[in-house]
């Protein structure tokens, strides 16, 4: 596996000054992709990729023990077979096809790795692909601190043949027969994460914001730091870039990161990125203002999104994919939503953090609880939700568990449990945890005969308006909270521009199915959280 490792650097490194690559610069990148895209009648391009989502299930995580996957598939096994094979193949390519070079910098703090970037352009218009991914990060500093990360993408690779391999000891990536903008991204995030593990701190799937809210009780504005945390399609993106309608004097938003952040032992934030990356499914101007007059911005890269001969965007047409995206600088908010940093302060200057966990069920998980550090870590733990059109396709809808909603974790995830729990607990006074269910309550579904899924009773889903209400009143400490009597949490008595009564579970249940749904799934959250033999028994006792 030594030899492996020192291979596969060795090939990305020696790429950089061979003949066949091109290093244009932003500018050159931007003129050459627009070639390749369609103008909307806002003035920005859009791209269609033929890979419209990550090949998650074709991901295999190379190299010692430490880094490789628990428990692989068979395809996953396959693909590690055949693992020798394939570097050969691919390293000869590498020296015999045209490349585009992009280097960048990730992040503005003590921890900025130096990301390097190359991209096949055997199909010309391939050169999109290093466009969309330059927008998303800074130019390269002269001095870069931290770990040094590469990524090649061979986009016309037999898609017979198609993976993605990750060599995380040595900061290496390479993407086999697609093109996502997505897998380009991830690679280097998930990287980010793993270095930065091994450095004493945190990666998380969150997004990241400053609050600015009149607290009810004192009448005085406080500065909270926010995380919100949630796997693809959930609502990440929405309520991380929402202003919660928090327009009083002296309140207000400041966002700062949509994706991936790194936590330190003093609970501040560090961010990678200068754009997000956001889903545009259903995308409309009334419940998600401040992002769509972002995306409307010419300077905005969408990908896989609607867009009609006159140039007209539809959000809402799902024919190509239900998994349209949009690059969005930062500089297309207005500056009043938008943090001067990438980063969250230690929480210690700040009045506080609150961490939001968001969930997506459809039963009986209330709309917003409120949880002790424990239940904060046993539900960063369980990571619970459905599948998307970001992950697999083939399985959008599906309940799922990934821990921390984080799918690129690499290595042990007690350690990401355990650590998390480390860092929040120092801070009683200051940190608060949410869970936030942005599926509803009520949904019935059966099981028809030849075993496909009929949906006897529609579930009652929560409004993006209405979870910004819940998110404004936490902020404001307007709440007052009554023990929930199925999982030991909180949850509101009321909640100011919300008729909270609407969401009772009596009214769509009988108690004897409350009881069922509520015991099936207390007894899942024991079962997931008992195969963690290393986490710490405070977080695996949290929802007993």
């Amino acid at each position: 596996m030594k030899q492996v490792l020192k291979d596969v650097l060795k090939a990305v490194t020696d790429l950089r000054n061979k003949p066949n690559v091109w290093h244009p610069t932003y500018k050159q990148l931007r003129q050459e992709s627009e070639k390749y895209g369609v103008r909307t009648k806002w003035g920005n391009i859009v791209f269609h990729t033929m890979v419209k989502h990550r090949i998650a299930p074709l991901t295999v995580h190379v190299g010692n023990p430490e880094v490789r996957q628990r428990n692989p598939t068979a395809k996953q096994k396959e693909l590690l077979k055949k693992l020798p094979q394939n570097l050969k193949l691919v390293h000869a390519y590498m020296k015999r096809v045209p490349f585009v070079c992009v280097e960048r910098t990730m992040g503005e703090s003590e921890f900025t790795p130096h990301c390097t970037f190359f991209i096949s352009t055997q199909l010309k218009e391939m050169v999109r692909i290093a466009y969309a991914w330059a927008t998303l990060l800074a130019p390269p500093k002269k001095k870069p601190r931290g770990p040094k990360f590469y990524f090649v993408m061979i986009p016309e690779w037999q898609s017979k043949d198609m993976q993605t391999l990750v060599f995380p000891e040595v900061g290496v990536t390479y993407a086999l027969g697609t093109n996502y903008i997505g897998e380009c991204k991830k690679a280097f995030l998930r990287m980010a994460m793993w270095h930065a593990k091994k450095r004493g701190m945190l990666g998380l799937h969150a997004g990241s914001k400053i609050i600015l809210a009149r607290d009810a009780k004192t009448g005085k504005i406080k500065e909270y730091g926010a995380l919100i945390f949630g796997l693809t399609a959930t609502g990440k993106t929405t309520h991380t870039c929402h202003d919660h309608d928090l327009k009083g004097p002296g309140e207000g938003v400041k966002i700062v990161q949509d994706d991936v952040v790194l936590m330190k032992s003093d609970c501040s934030v560090l961010g990678p990125e200068k754009a997000y990356y956001l889903k545009t499914e259903g995308l409309n101007p009334k419940t998600q203002p401040l992002l769509y007059q972002a995306v409307a911005k010419r300077n905005t890269i969408l990908e896989n999104v609607m867009v009609d001969y006159l140039g007209t965007v539809d959000f809402d047409d799902q024919t190509l994919t239900g998994n349209g995206r949009g690059v969005i600088p930062r500089e297309n908010f207005h500056k009043q939503y938008i943090s001067e940093r990438l980063d969250l302060p230690p929480v210690k200057r700040l009045d506080g953090l609150l961490i939001f966990i968001i969930t997506r069920r459809n039963t009986v998980v209330p709309i917003v609880s409120k949880l002790t550090t424990e239940q904060a870590a046993a539900a960063f733990m369980l990571g619970e939700s459905v599948e998307s059109t970001g992950g697999d396709p083939k399985r959008v809808g599906e309940s799922v568990r990934v821990v921390g909603t984080n799918p690129f974790i690499i290595g042990d995830e007690c350690e990401e449990g355990n650590r998390f729990y480390e860092f929040i607990k120092k801070y009683p006074a200051k940190v608060r945890y949410y869970l936030l269910n942005t599926g509803g309550v009520g949904e019935i579904i059966d099981k028809a005969v030849d075993g496909t899924k009929v949906v006897k009773q529609k579930v009652l889903r929560v409004e993006i308006p209405e979870m910004a209400s819940i998110i404004r009143g936490i902020a404001r400490d307007t709440i007052e909270w009554e023990k929930e009597p199925h999982f030991g949490t909180l949850v509101p008595k009321k909640v100011d521009g919300i008729d909270m009564k609407k969401f009772d579970l009596s009214k769509f249940y009988s108690n004897g199915q409350i009881r069922a749904y509520v015991s099936k799934l207390k007894q899942e959250r024991v079962e997931w959280l008992s195969q963690f033999k290393e986490l710490n028994s405070a977080i695996g006792n949290a929802f007993k």
